[in-house]
């Protein structure tokens, strides 16, 4: 017999409500276990990867457009008004789906990998989830970060439209954990790369002249103030993007695209030619 379909809830003082709008905060994620996911977008992600939801609440508005989405769903979706979702929901227009994901579901970071791209203090949200789709599309292995923004926010997930869930993550809680991951990495056999300000430095080159081929972790820091000195002393190799001097220095999100991406270039270079 099918399942039968769930009640509608109208009422925004639903304990489910509550449950939801906790996990906009990191306290409510770390208690509960799961994430909360926005959009039909994130939900389709959740799906492609193979990954299984918690629960799938939404409007019968997007219940209808999404018919076949609905019979695909590895669980029955909570319809609730759209009021409710509102409530529950951190944009202020919400496509009309949330998904919630437990976090013991997500890629595992243990291994390192070939290619690792390590965050010191990066704040803005916005960043880091353009950061992580770039690395997801540049083959990352695992992405490290010492504190800054937590990447199981709403918006950075939403930045990243979806890379949060496919990347391995491995978060410290401050600069000092993300040093100690470095330092291991470099007695593996790990080039450490370091980004500078071009001109800053004499000994630093243009990040197209560096193999990237070989086992790597690329260190960007934080928006502000840039990588700290004690993660920067670490590295054994110092590139610059030249650019126009009409600006001074690159958005890192913009800065990382380049050099992430000039390894999945160099690879393919080798294998199919110039």
């Amino acid at each position: 017999m099918a399942d039968r379909p769930l009640d509608l809830i109208t009422s925004r003082r639903n304990p489910l409500v509550a449950q939801l709008r906790a996990l906009h905060q990191a306290k409510g994620r770390r208690e509960q276990g799961l994430l909360l996911l926005e959009g039909t977008h994130l939900l389709q992600e959740v799906l492609r990867l193979g990954l299984r939801p918690e629960r799938i609440v939404a409007t019968p508005g997007w219940i209808e457009r999404h018919a076949q989405l609905v019979r695909t769903a590895p669980l029955l979706v909570q319809p609730v008004a759209e009021a409710v979702l509102a409530a529950a929901a951190t944009t202020d227009s919400p496509d009309g789906v949330l998904t919630t994901l437990a976090t013991g579901t997500l890629p595992d970071a243990g291994g390192g990998g070939g290619f690792v791209l390590a965050l010191d203090q990066l704040q803005d949200p916005g960043n880091l989830g353009t950061l992580l789709r770039t690395a997801l599309a540049a083959g990352v292995d695992e992405v490290w970060l010492g504190g800054g923004a937590d990447p199981w926010q709403p918006k950075v997930l939403r930045a990243s439209a979806g890379a949060a869930l496919a990347l391995p993550l491995r978060r410290q809680p401050d600069r000092h954990g993300l040093q100690a991951l470095l330092e291991r990495a470099s007695a593996s056999g790990h080039q450490l790369v370091a980004t500078l300000v071009e001109g800053s430095a004499g000994e630093a080159i243009p990040y197209w002249q560096l193999d990237w081929t070989q086992p790597t972790v690329l260190l960007l820091g934080n928006e502000g103030a840039g990588l700290h000195p004690d993660l920067a002393s670490l590295a054994g190799h110092r590139v610059t993007i030249p650019h126009s001097a009409a600006v001074e220095s690159l958005n890192v999100a913009v800065a990382a695209g380049p050099l992430l991406l000039e390894r999945w270039r160099q690879q393919r270079q080798r294998t199919t030619g110039p």
